[in-house]
């Protein structure tokens, strides 16, 4: 892989080489890290977002809990802390 160069102020880059060194990396490695982790989370936000979705549409819910158990229930509707 290619090496490149971004150009950030200096504060920004001692703000990265401060967080890289707290966690035992290069800011190279860190910032590699960091990417990944970005990528992971929109990803899971994706995901979440495509669920919300899909339980809002009519009787996914009520299919769902019939078959992985669903809530528990009680006689008053109310469930103990």
């Amino acid at each position: 892989m290619a090496d490149t160069t971004v150009k950030i102020d200096s504060v920004t880059r001692d703000r990265f080489a401060a967080v890289a060194a707290a966690h035992g990396m290069s800011v190279r490695a860190y910032l590699a890290e960091l990417a990944i982790e970005q990528e992971n989370q929109l990803a899971l936000g994706r995901a979440t977002a495509a669920f919300r979705e899909a339980v809002c549409q009519p009787g996914i819910a009520e299919a769902f809990d019939r078959e992985f158990g669903g809530p528990p229930s009680s006689a008053s509707g109310h469930r103990a802390a």
